[in-house]
């Protein structure tokens, strides 16, 4: 199925959109740069709209990658080293990175490697304590987790047992 063909629009058509596409999530300077351009709109234009979005706080780069950094963590369970990543691909500036991951809470960010490692333990098959040992630090490394963060968890984890 084809996507639907998007009509050029003039500037005015094009930041009334643009304010509601940001009006409905929190977005990337990128994202809605790149939806302004499926509006056949020419770059200066596409720029005078992003600086209009900014001006009137329909787009914040750091609202946006706290939003997302505590959205990933919450609803996928990603770790810190994943959400970087992801952030990176929405072309966030490393300092804005920076403050998104600094602003994640250390003890819902534990908690919810804890619970992950939980479901995850649960789900395995394996009587060798070694290999399930191997497998939990590989999935929490799958997720995004620091090691150190990972191996400190499990230490916990296998002191409650």
């Amino acid at each position: 199925m084809k996507a639907a063909q998007t009509l050029p629009l003039d500037k005015k058509d094009a930041l009334l959109k643009a304010e509601h596409y940001c009006a409905y999530q929190e977005r990337s300077h990128q994202e809605v740069r790149d939806k302004l351009y499926t509006y056949e709109l020419k770059p200066t234009e596409v720029e005078e709209i992003i600086s209009s979005l900014i001006e009137n706080n329909f787009l914040n780069e750091e609202r946006f990658a706290i939003a997302y950094a505590n959205g990933k963590l919450r609803m996928k369970g990603w770790g810190k080293i994943k959400i970087k990543h992801g952030l990176k691909i929405k072309r966030v500036s490393p300092q804005i990175i920076d403050i998104a991951l600094r602003k994640i809470d250390g003890d819902d960010y534990i908690q919810k490697l804890r619970n992950t490692l939980e479901r995850k333990k649960d789900l395995l098959k394996e009587s060798n304590d070694f290999k399930l040992h191997h497998k939990l630090i590989q999935f929490a490394l799958g997720k995004g987790y620091e090691l150190d963060i990972i191996t400190d968890v499990l230490k916990t984890l296998k002191n409650e047992n």
